[in-house]
């Protein structure tokens, strides 16, 4: 398929974003002194900024490519879920799914930084996994979603959404509607996600859930071929930052596809949008190569912005068309 045949696919789709729902705020300003009480630069606050983070920058990642995204995860009862909720209805994305747990904060991370530098970030979050009652109400959400949707994207970054039930429960619900279920993993239930069609771990993550450090490109493709094995996933692809991305199937040879970012000016969110388009493409028929190298121009593009980011197919056409 052609990129602008996948793009129009793609705008066709309904996808759940399933995970972590973050918040996060940036302050931008200048440096012009130090501090008389510590060594440390004063910042004086010239820009204050929201964007979804986590999986909530996966939802809006959808969105820019056209397609219909209904998120699934928890927040706080608390001034960043009140933003986070704002930022998803001035684009349009449903909220009804997001579910208030009352004894957690929203995650919510905060950037701040000078003349485009971080110079540091504070972290407000509980990771605790909710109650019971809670856990029914995301599970009802599964099953009121599932059944709507081709593709379900899981976005987990270790903040307590996710226990054994639930992904088993989602497993479950997938596998029995015919949705394609595409996971983008931290560490704690990295090996919890059987049976999937998409397991998208970067290379660090892969070194940590195996216990070693690669010492060659020949034992990094053995770990690979173990995970997949255990996993037992359609594809496993892992992410390399510059060196690109590695695509392990069992029935093909491993394929490499090149990094195409024009310039790496900030990785954040750059995995959020691999997964989006990776699975997004795959659900429109594309082959996971073209998915791949659709999803790597995708990041290309992000990865020559600020912050968490997204990548729009008019972006995207013209990353690929200044690569050829």
């Amino acid at each position: 398929m052609t990129f602008g045949e996948i793009i129009k696919g793609v705008a066709k789709q309904k996808a759940i974003i399933f995970g972590d729902m973050m918040l996060d705020s940036y302050l931008w300003g200048k440096v012009q002194r130090i501090s008389p009480e510590a060594p440390v630069p004063v910042i004086e606050i010239e820009k204050e900024e929201y964007r979804p983070g986590g999986a909530a920058n996966v939802a809006l990642n959808i969105t820019a490519l056209g397609a219909k995204a209904y998120p699934i995860g928890i927040i706080g009862e608390d001034e960043s879920a009140r933003s986070l909720l704002k930022l998803f209805e001035d684009q349009d994305i449903k909220t009804d799914g997001l579910i208030v747990d009352k004894t957690r904060k929203t995650t919510t991370k905060t950037r701040i930084g000078a003349a485009n530098q971080q110079i540091v970030r504070i972290d407000i979050e509980d990771l605790h996994h909710p109650d019971s009652d809670v856990e029914k109400l995301i599970i009802a959400q599964l099953e009121k979603r599932v059944p709507q949707v081709g593709l379900l994207i899981v976005e987990d970054y270790n903040k307590g959404l996710f226990s054994d039930k639930i992904i088993a429960k989602m497993l479950e619900l997938c596998k029995a509607h015919d949705v394609i279920v595409a996971v983008d993993p931290k560490q704690k239930n990295f090996f919890s996600y059987r049976g999937v069609d998409i397991f998208k771990p970067n290379y660090s993550e892969l070194q940590t859930n195996l216990g070693r450090k690669f010492e060659s490109e020949e034992d990094f493709h053995q770990g690979a071929n173990e995970v997949l094995e255990r996993l037992n996933c359609r594809y496993l692809v892992v992410t390399r930052g510059s060196k690109g991305m590695h695509i392990f199937s069992k029935d093909q040879p491993m394929r490499h596809l090149p990094s195409y970012a024009r310039e790496v000016y900030d990785v954040s969110g750059a995995g959020d949008t691999v997964i989006t388009a990776l699975g997004l493409a795959y659900l429109a028929g594309a082959d996971i190569l073209s998915a791949a190298t659709f999803a790597n121009h995708a990041a290309g593009v992000v990865c020559g912005k600020l912050g968490t980011a997204f990548a729009t197919p008019e972006e995207i056409l013209k990353n690929a068309d200044s690569k050829r």
